[in-house]
């Protein structure tokens, strides 16, 4: 949640499945841009919104509300139809709402003991899965995927957790990936993987959900830092690129391209015999940092637009990676990031956008209709008021005539 020094007051901030909107929640409503060029498509000023989720392009929105308002409890989820610009179905449960996911057939909902799996179309309960205390909501969703992966935290007491089919749904398997509890988990855009960063944030380690094994260890800095967002490339071709953003203000991208991470192999001979806290230390430094992206301590939400090949020749990047983030005091930024096959990286700010003129609109409102009242006030006193005692003197005169 934003401070309450922070001038949008922005509650919660999410991208849809595939990166090209995003929505944002505030203390007034909830408001929709598009992720391209930072422009305002719909908005709704209806109180505080705690969830604001989008199923890709459509007119289907799911939304919980902050309970300011009576209809807008955060025991209730509301799909929203953006185009009738009302409810098509109320979802009522006994505690707070702390996440919600969708897919184009299912619809899961995280409550601090279980989690709900829906069918989309008739809302009809598929699965009831109880889990551990679960304060912060914490889940990954695999959309895209034919599966549906559905990942909830298996343990308070250390970073594990359950893999589910959300399709089927039933249970797959467990991944233990960190000793500290887990802070942050999301999956590829086909499920393959699972990335995973505990409340240390030190390490970010991605595992193969099949074979439930650890694939790839980057290690993010030395100091502890909390992750804020956490987020795959969308490409399925290209190499998987892994990117996250942290308390510390820094922009974080790891690749998994084998033929650059060149002593993956012998790592993972070395893993055989060797503690997994040292192997990971000797993993690659396939890792590319942008400092100071966004001011420290400040919340976050990012997605990777697209990874793209340049051209042949050595002169030029060999990839092309576009990420959009957008931050808790207001900001869309969209950063371009060009990485060349000998693992060089450069990077520009490709576009800022200010949303807080979007995001201040009801207030500006009510400043408007105040300043209106006040010049009517103003323009009565000053001018229709004189107007209608000369009238007055006027026909008093005539009358002594």
């Amino acid at each position: 949640m934003a401070s309450s020094s922070s001038p949008s007051q922005i509650i919660c901030v999410s991208f849809n499945q595939d990166n090209s909107m995003f929505s944002v929640g505030t203390k007034d409503g909830f408001k929709i841009f598009d992720a391209r060029n930072g422009r305002l498509c719909y908005e709704k000023n209806l109180g505080g919104f705690n969830i604001v989720e989008m199923l890709f392009g459509t007119n289907l929105l799911a939304i919980v509300g902050t309970g300011e308002q009576p209809a807008m409890s955060p025991r209730r989820l509301c799909l929203f139809n953006t185009k009738t610009g009302a409810s098509k179905r109320d979802l009522n449960f006994k505690t707070s709402i702390l996440a919600v996911r969708l897919s184009r057939k299912r619809l899961v909902v995280v409550l601090q003991d279980r989690t709900f799996v829906y069918d989309l179309n008739s809302t009809t309960i598929l699965d009831e899965i109880e889990t551990v205390p679960n304060t912060k909501g914490l889940c990954a969703f695999a959309p895209n995927s034919e599966e549906c992966y559905l990942a909830l935290p298996a343990s308070t007491s250390k970073g594990s957790a359950l893999v589910y089919k959300a399709s089927k749904p039933e249970l797959i398997c467990q991944i233990d990936a960190h000793q500290a509890p887990l802070a942050a988990m999301v999956f590829s855009l086909n499920g393959l993987y699972l990335a995973t960063a505990s409340e240390k944030g030190t390490m970010i380690r991605v595992h193969l959900v099949a074979q439930a094994t650890k694939s790839h260890s980057f290690r993010r800095g030395t100091y502890p830092s909390t992750i804020y967002s956490l987020t795959f490339s969308p490409s399925v071709d290209l190499p998987d690129v892994l990117v996250a953003t942290s308390s510390s203000g820094s922009l974080h991208m790891f690749f998994l391209d084998a033929s650059r991470n060149a002593r993956r192999q012998a790592n993972t001979f070395l893993s055989s015999v060797i503690p997994g806290s040292v192997t990971d230390a000797l993993d690659p430094p396939n890792h590319h940092v942008i400092h100071h992206v966004v001011t420290t301590d400040i919340k976050s939400c990012l997605a990777v637009h697209s990874v793209e090949n340049s051209q042949n020749s050595s002169k030029f990047p060999a990839l092309k990676t576009v990420i959009y983030i957008v931050t808790h005091d207001g900001y869309f930024r969209e950063y371009l990031i060009n990485t060349t096959k000998s693992n060089e990286s450069s990077w520009f700010l490709g576009n800022i956008c200010d949303l807080s003129w979007w995001l201040l609109m009801p207030t500006l409102h009510r400043y408007q209709c105040v300043v209106a009242i006040v010049i009517l006030l103003w323009f009565k006193r000053r001018l229709i008021v004189p107007w209608l005692i000369n009238v007055e003197k006027l026909e008093g005169s005539r009358e002594d005539s």
